[in-house]
């Protein structure tokens, strides 16, 4: 019972948080989102064991430039940081050789991608035309695939999904979470019709996007499992009593925010 109540007050908490970040925009999102990555970032590599190198060292202090330009708006894409974190980690690769494995510098080089880049796509969500409404898409989509799954799956679940990475996780579940995700969407877009004056097909563009978005907020999830699998870690940190670390909670966020990103500027752009 205690467990339960911590987690769901974090939880509550942590709503709160999203909410008073995403709202304003700007330099306060971005800073935000920044201060996550950097502390996912840290617990990539303290899974792998290499939170005190030079490569951990490299990618958080671009990570911190990145979100920095953003946060000023200077950067609206991630393609000159992404070639600047590469150049800078094989130069410590060549400087300090054979001190570190190429499978680390490449390891290092996808942690960056995966997490900062990836999770700055919230905030660049969040400065498209409706960007105040769309950005929700992106928790949204999240809620309602984790809680439809998870209801499905306890209540239908038969098949397993992925036995040997999530035993728990079943087709069912990830179908039930599919449909939960775009019913949700398409409640906030009708909600958006109704009470904003937004366009009526704001319903059926969100409920596509979010069924979109489920599929891939699931592999999300399971692509952060594996890791902590691979690692041998049972959370990624202690940061949210009763949910772990920023990786735990935002897993499914992270890979998701690119796809909202996307699919919004396609939609409604």
């Amino acid at each position: 019972m205690k467990s339960f109540l911590t987690r769901l007050l974090s939880g509550i908490v942590l709503i709160a948080l999203i909410i008073l970040t995403a709202l304003p925009g700007g330099a306060v999102t971005a800073v935000a989102y920044g201060l996550l990555s950097c502390v996912g970032l840290y617990e990539l590599f303290k899974a792998k064991g290499i939170q005190k190198t030079g490569m951990f060292f490299i990618c958080l202090v671009v990570t911190v430039l990145y979100y920095v330009n953003i946060a000023l708006k200077m950067t609206y894409v991630a393609y000159d940081w992404i070639v600047a974190v590469l150049v800078l980690l094989f130069m410590l690769y060549v400087i300090r050789y054979p001190k570190y494995e190429i499978s680390d510098i490449a390891l290092s080089f996808m942690f960056f991608i995966y997490l900062p880049v990836f999770l700055s796509f919230v905030v660049f969500t969040r400065r498209l035309n409706d960007g105040v409404f769309l950005v929700w898409l992106i928790y949204f989509t999240t809620w309602g695939c984790d809680t439809l799954a998870y209801c499905t799956g306890m209540l239908i679940g038969k098949h397993k999904l992925t036995p040997e990475l999530s035993p728990k996780k079943s087709i069912e579940g990830a179908v039930g979470g599919v449909i939960g995700a775009a019913l949700l969407a398409a409640g906030y877009g009708f909600v958006l019709n109704q009470f904003f004056g937004k366009p009526f097909s704001y319903v059926y563009y969100f409920a596509a996007i979010a069924a979109a978005g489920a599929v891939i907020s699931q592999i999300g999830d399971l692509t952060a499992s594996g890791i902590k699998r691979t690692y041998d870690i049972k959370d990624y940190g202690k940061l949210i009593p009763g949910h772990g670390g920023v990786m735990d909670r935002f897993d499914s966020v992270i890979i998701i925010a690119p796809i909202i990103y996307y699919l919004s500027l396609f939609l409604f752009v």
